[in-house]
Formats: structure tokens, sequence, C-alpha cells
């Protein structure tokens, strides 16, 4: 762990991971998103996309020669030996980019906002874990909606996912979003506060 105070945000998909760290965000506190550091290690010139494309060859690579998502996925989908590869690839590709905008970071302390903190243990990298939760049945209406999706889809992703209770326990810190937006931004607020006495105190 670093010497910066690392406050870990996760959620189930659709629990409203996004809007939560937006909030943090109008405080003015610094938000590394896994999503994007993922995004970032496979770009065009980065050394994750040369070793994919030195792996796989050719064919997961766009006509701009980005990655090819689609067919990458495609790949690795029912070959869990290219799933294991591609893992071993990313996951310390990620977690090192994860390490060195933690160690930039200029906020009291930052949140580092990770889909899969449980399930891949970097709870590890956290002085404080934070679950935006609500009830399974809100998770799933709110995802099938926004990301158009079948509910089977969802319900699959779902099951990818650590339980909701497995996340609880995982937790530090509970945001309620089962409520509007304005219950989750008052929680934010309370909670910004505790954080910033308890990192305070921690220097």
């Amino acid at each position: 762990m670093s010497d910066k105070f690392v406050v870990g945000l996760t959620g189930g998909i659709g629990s409203g991971k996004s809007a939560a760290t937006a909030l943090f965000q109008k405080h003015n506190i610094d938000i590394i998103d896994a999503d994007e550091v993922a995004r970032d290690v496979v770009a065009i010139g980065s050394e994750g996309l040369a070793k994919i494309a030195e792996h796989f060859g050719n064919d997961v690579l766009l006509e701009n020669g980005s990655l090819n998502r689609a067919a990458l996925r495609e790949r690795v989908f029912h070959n869990d030996d290219e799933k294991h590869w591609l893992n071993g690839l990313l996951h310390p590709l990620i977690r090192n980019q994860m390490m060195t905008l933690i160690a930039e970071s200029k906020s009291p302390y930052c949140i580092l906002s990770v889909p899969l903190l449980v399930e891949n243990n970097l709870t590890v990298m956290c002085n404080k874990v934070v679950v935006v939760d609500c009830p399974e049945e809100m998770q799933l209406a709110r995802a099938v909606q926004r990301d158009e999706s079948t509910e089977q889809t969802i319900k699959n992703i779902m099951a990818s996912q650590a339980t909701r209770e497995t996340r609880l326990a995982a937790a530090d810190y509970v945001l309620d979003n089962s409520a509007s937006l304005a219950h989750l931004a008052a929680q934010v607020e309370t909670l910004h506060t505790a954080l910033l006495e308890q990192c305070s105190a921690s220097i």
C-alpha cells in the first residue's frame, strides 16, 4: 500500500458506482477509474496492445491499429488458456498504472473505483472500502435500461460478480443508492467529511 490514503469504491453492475464517483469528484477528490486504466493499457502504442497483437495476430486489431475488442473477446471467451494468458498480461499492467496514478494523486485522499475490487482482491491496495449498494432487482432494472442489454445478459454478469453479501462484508462504508440522487449526494457529503478526518489523522 502506498503512503497515500486510498479509498476503494465498488458495487455490482447497475448499483450506481459512476454516480457516486461523480459526487466525490465534485468535492475535488481525484478519481482513479479501473475501467479507464484498462483502456489505457491497450491503447495504440502501448506495451499491452503490442503483446496482444504479437500473441493473437493482427486479426484482433482494427484497421486504424486499435484493439478490436469484439474479436479479442471471441478468441478468449471459450478458451480458458487464452483467457489466463490475457489476464496474466493485463492485470499487472493495470495494477502498476493504478499505483502510478495513486502516487500522483494530489487530493487529501483518492478514490480507486474498481468494479471487481473484491473479486480481484484489490482491497489490499485500499485504506478503506466503500460499497455502493441497492437491491438486486434494482441493479437488474437499471443495468438493462442503461446498457440496452437483455435481462439474461445482465443476470449472467451479476452471477459472475461477487454476491451482494460478499461485497457488503468487505465494506467499511456502505452508500445506499436505492433512492434519489439527492439521497446519495447527502451520504457522499457525510462520508467525505469523515474520510477527510481519517486521512488527516493518519498523516
